[in-house]
């Protein structure tokens, strides 16, 4: 098989655990495991992860002025982004929560135009509009299928995540250019184990292990080992084959899959709402992308 479609089948396998994961969370939380509390979790369990990987792969030593980019790149990328995307994820229905996702490089696009000074051209702000619409109403009007769930609060929440996350791809940048992954990746792990621990501490201790179905550790697992470790390990392999802007487009598969496994497991519903704003921010995500894949 060439090392160039082993690379596509990489980037889907991590769209298609991703897109799983949505549903594999929200069936943990909160009824198992409050969401700061699997934070904790699952940040702990991918810390031990890549230091142990980190034993048998490289030596190579962090600057110290770097450790400072590393802690905000952990506190936007690891604390912020994973607190608000599980407490939202545990607020709202997987389906809503993977099409905001997808905004994502709307605020990366928006966030570099403010800290990094680029350029944005008409038919970008067009399509930040566009997106931003979708999303609003998305956060405003979608629905969860979940009694109890708070969907507007919910919804803002992974906004946030997204908005968290797209500044940590910027901080990190830098980063990735100067050092091997796994060099830096097991102290940003660190250091946001540290930053979460005070939030989810206190719902770690109140987990009744004991009352946890069988299946329920499945789920846990799967976050911590797949969704956190090994998607990432694979995101790295794809990486060294493919154009960033043609891994980035794998992206877009994830709201569909999340859909797929959310109707497949009845976990949740369809709705107008829902597709319309979909639709709305795939338009201004694409329209946002495409200038940038023209030119390359």
């Amino acid at each position: 098989m060439h090392n160039k479609t082993r690379a596509y089948i990489a980037a889907f396998i991590v769209a298609l655990i991703y897109g799983i994961n949505y549903t594999v969370a929200k069936d943990v939380m909160p009824m198992y495991i409050k969401p700061f509390g699997f934070i904790v979790i699952r940040v702990l369990g991918a810390t031990i992860l890549f230091w142990i990987l980190s034993l048998f792969t490289t030596n190579e030593r962090i600057d110290k002025a770097d450790f400072l980019r590393i802690f905000l790149a952990a506190l936007f990328g690891v604390c912020i982004n994973m607190l608000a995307f599980f407490k939202g994820l545990s607020m709202t229905s997987p389906i809503n929560a993977s099409a905001i996702m997808v905004s994502t490089p709307i605020i990366v696009l928006l966030l570099s135009a403010i800290i990094l000074k680029e350029k944005i051209t008409i038919p970008k702000v067009v399509g930040i509009l566009i997106g931003l619409t979708g999303a609003i109403i998305l956060i405003v009007y979608g629905k969860s299928a979940v009694p109890g769930d708070h969907p507007i609060l919910g919804n803002l929440l992974i906004f946030i995540n997204a908005s968290s996350y797209g500044l940590y791809l910027i901080i990190v940048k830098k980063l990735t250019v100067k050092y091997n992954p796994l060099t830096f990746i097991k102290w940003l792990y660190l250091f946001g184990l540290l930053l979460v621990i005070p939030f989810g501490i206190s719902e770690v201790l109140d987990i009744q292990w004991n009352s946890i179905p069988t299946s329920i550790y499945y789920n846990i697992g799967f976050v911590i080992v797949f969704t956190t470790f090994f998607a990432y390990l694979i995101n790295l392999f794809a990486l060294t084959k493919l154009k960033p802007t043609t891994l980035s487009a794998f992206v877009y598969l994830q709201p569909v899959i999340a859909t797929a496994y959310a109707l497949l497991t009845k976990s949740d519903t369809l709705s107008s709402v829902k597709i319309l704003a979909t639709l709305l921010i795939f338009v201004g995500v694409y329209m946002v992308t495409s200038v940038n894949r023209a030119k390359q």
